[in-house]
């Protein structure tokens, strides 16, 4: 959607989302109430912050037209990436119908994460550590905080994603610049509880690059 671009449209949140929330298992929400007016760049934000599953059935709706179209287009691209160990059965990276249904690797994550980063809209949502939107003509206020651990607590970080399932584990997607140095990694099944648990094992992983590069 990106390279769709038109990120000023207005788009609104469908009433189906509510059921597509129910049927899943406690996904993660940016709290989006349907029939809420917003912008593709403020439902980007609401997408990459908080991993509002609502947000990214929004997108998908509009930018497919139509989730099915949309994972297509999704699957379309991770090949003309090179990306040919990864497969998207779903819209928002949940691995649905099953918890094997959706996979990738690490190096394919990578390729994936620096090719996001050069896009300057992409970069300066993963970067912040929150996003205010008040209420407005068509919507009521919102904010959305940043899942990643290492914004806002490790000098440097300026990204990117976070992600969790039962199968996948606690995951997290980084990057960090350094006097001048840019360094970026992928912790997947990362133990604990939380996806903050992901934060000192990143860590540890920039650290050693910063300290031998």
């Amino acid at each position: 959607m990106l390279r769709a671009g038109n990120l000023d449209q207005t788009i609104t949140v469908p009433k189906s989302v509510l059921a597509y929330l129910k049927k899943q298992d406690q996904p993660s929400t940016a709290g989006l109430i349907p029939g809420d007016k917003l912008t593709a760049r403020e439902l980007l934000e609401a997408l990459l912050l908080p991993s509002g599953c609502d947000a990214a059935y929004t997108l998908a709706e509009a930018y497919g037209p139509g989730l099915d179209a949309f994972i297509a287009k999704m699957n379309a691209q991770a090949q003309q990436m090179g990306l040919t160990s990864t497969y998207f059965s779903n819209f928002d990276g949940l691995p649905w119908p099953s918890e094997h249904s959706t996979w990738s690797t690490p190096a394919n994550l990578i390729t994936l994460g620096r090719h996001a980063m050069r896009y300057g809209v992409f970069r300066s949502i993963v970067s912040q550590t929150s996003y205010s939107l008040p209420a407005g003509d068509g919507h009521h206020a919102y904010r959305w905080q940043n899942t990643n651990p290492l914004i806002g607590k490790y000098a440097g970080a300026i990204g990117i994603k976070t992600g969790d399932t039962k199968a996948a584990g606690n995951c997290l997607l980084f990057e960090a610049t350094r006097g001048g140095l840019t360094l970026i990694g992928v912790t997947l099944g990362t133990p604990g509880n939380d996806i903050s648990d992901t934060g000192p094992v990143a860590t540890k992983v920039l650290n050693w690059g910063f300290g031998h590069y």
